[in-house]
């Protein structure tokens, strides 16, 4: 619940229109032509630091498997490293114009990891069988708003893990309804009997105020209202200092305040007050 920028292992959810739902050849070629294609699956790079250069080997068995073809893999490569580019065959020639040995190592590691077809930041995907028969895709890695460009994909059910991309694409509601989702599905995969109910208003606490907050001293409990509130919660001192050095009252309008002074917690019957006694 700490609301990173990026889960350790985004995941995407990719249902497809038409037949190819019910169709295993045709739901693995779109998931070939989805699945990202970088330079070191389909070539060998390698340094020449006494040329001074970058020598680029295409396997034609991965270009074949790939569908991909010499030239296109040239024109990414140009594209990146300039016009000192040399194409012969399966091999292709860098001569960086900063030919120093850390600029050299510099734009190999560039040149690994250029894009050369599918979709950026979906490294694998896999077609799997529904409970309903229906072929769907699952991938490893993210790319929620070029997919949802893709005719062959169907939008309405397209789902990723990564909150805060589903936040900047489909807006702060569809965020928050995945964090009900992610929340809810880690639960049942414990066994753990927790109400729906619960984790919605976990989401709806993390999303209030039209961004994604996580639960913790750098979120929302660091910015509760009361000073021992924000106390009770890790940082004990600096919050008890923060206040003090600029004069901040506490209401003690809340649970936790009340019990650490000792008092009745104003909730429940502890909101009765006696007016009046008679007799």
């Amino acid at each position: 619940m700490d609301a990173r920028k990026e889960p350790k292992k985004p995941i995407m959810d990719i249902f497809l229109k038409g037949d190819a739902e019910t169709n295993e050849e045709k739901a693995k070629q779109i998931a070939k032509e989805i699945e990202c294609t970088t330079l070191d699956k389909v070539a060998y790079v390698e340094e020449d630091f006494e040329e001074k250069k970058i020598l680029i080997t295409m396997e034609p068995a991965e270009l074949e498997s790939e569908g991909v073809v010499p030239s296109e893999v040239a024109k990414k490569v140009k594209a990146l490293a300039g016009s000192h580019v040399e194409h012969k065959e399966n091999v292709i020639t860098v001569k960086p114009t900063a030919s120093s040995l850390r600029n050299i190592r510099r734009l190999t590691n560039k040149l690994r990891h250029v894009h050369i077809k599918g979709v950026e930041r979906i490294n694998r995907t896999l077609v799997v069988k529904g409970k309903d028969g229906k072929y769907f895709i699952r991938t490893s890695g993210s790319n929620l708003a070029v997919l949802m460009k893709n005719p062959k994909v169907d939008t309405e059910r397209l789902y990723t893990n990564d909150v805060q991309e589903t936040n900047r694409v489909l807006g702060i509601e569809a965020a928050r309804n995945a964090l009900v989702r992610e929340i809810k599905q880690v639960l049942d995969m414990q066994n753990l009997n927790v109400d729906v109910r619960h984790c919605m208003l976990l989401a709806d606490a993390m999303t209030m105020d039209g961004e994604i907050k996580s639960i913790g001293r750098h979120g929302l409990s660091g910015e509760k209202a009361g000073v021992l509130a924000r106390a009770a919660f890790e940082e004990t001192v600096k919050h008890l200092i923060n206040a003090a050095t600029h004069g901040e009252d506490d209401k003690l309008i809340g649970v936790t305040e009340n019990i650490i002074i000792g008092q009745t917690v104003p909730v429940g019957t502890g909101l009765v007050r006696l007016k009046v006694k008679l007799g």
